[in-house]
């Protein structure tokens, strides 16, 4: 339970909400890079391999293969000033709310289910 006053302050630091995502998806996001005095945008194209805190310290870690099948995690703040956009681009069905073990996995045994929709709302793992 927190206090009502560091409550209130925490909801006028969050302006605007981003998407609504879990462990098991696969995110793009736009990344704010300063080089110089010039301001650029890069993405980051990985899964979402855990999400932990609450209020304004919640964080999310990305995880995707580089070159040469090297591994790469970043950590970033849900409402980080440096990201620019958060989009959701595929629905991972996983019954996990950490996935550490991807860290281990290799090919296609480190793929991850899709969920799909189906036309009556159902959802269902494919």
């Amino acid at each position: 339970m927190k206090n009502r006053y560091l409550q209130s302050f925490e909801d006028t630091q969050i302006k605007a909400q981003p998407p609504r995502f879990k462990a098991g998806d696969t995110l793009r996001l736009g990344i704010r890079i300063q080089e110089g005095d010039k301001m650029r945008t890069q993405n980051f194209e990985g899964v979402c391999i855990s999400l932990r805190g609450s209020g304004v310290g919640k964080t999310f870690c990305v995880r995707k293969v580089g070159a040469n099948g090297v591994g790469v995690e970043r950590i970033f703040p849900l409402y980080s000033a440096s990201l620019a956009s958060i989009e959701v681009l595929r629905v991972g069905r996983v019954r996990r709310a950490k996935l550490y073990y991807l860290r281990h996995r290799k090919g296609k045994a480190a793929r991850i289910k899709e969920v799909r929709k189906l036309e009556k709302g159902k959802e269902v793992g494919v």
